[in-house]
């Protein structure tokens, strides 16, 4: 049996903002325990909250963002985004590996809205939340 390499993994995606709240809520949620289920270990999740898109998507023209940084094994992301597709409350999506630049990157991006209070943020550590930050208030 070979050996699954693991990688470190940023995933944002965009929900559609006109469902209800508990909806779009319940939708993150589908895809952070999607994760969890599948050997993935979650480093921190952000919550942008809703944003004006740049151009309409299926005739929205705003969304819910939603990052989350991750380690998995390479095949599941084929998976996620499976359940991406799958899934119509979802408008857009990206997954990108993360070199350790990046990893500081987001660290250090993850420290500024924390300070800022534009977004809530989760980090975690060994899979229990260790720092969150304050419910950001509703700009844009």
């Amino acid at each position: 049996m070979a050996e699954q390499r693991i990688r470190r993994y940023e995933t944002i995606f965009v929900v559609n903002a006109a469902l209800p709240d508990e909806e779009i809520q319940n939708t993150i949620e589908k895809f952070v325990q999607f994760l969890k289920e599948h050997g993935a270990q979650i480093h921190a999740e952000v919550d942008w909250g809703v944003k004006k898109l740049a151009y309409p998507i299926r005739k929205k023209w705003h969304g819910h963002y939603y990052v989350i940084e991750f380690t998995a094994p390479v095949t599941l992301i084929r998976e996620l985004e499976t359940e991406y597709r799958r899934d119509e409350r979802i408008l857009r999506f990206l997954t990108v590996q993360l070199d350790k630049y990046a990893v500081e990157w987001n660290r250090r991006w993850r420290q500024k809205l924390r300070e800022q209070k534009q977004g809530k943020v989760r980090e975690y550590d060994s899979g229990q939340a260790v720092r969150q930050s304050v419910e950001a208030s509703t700009q844009g």
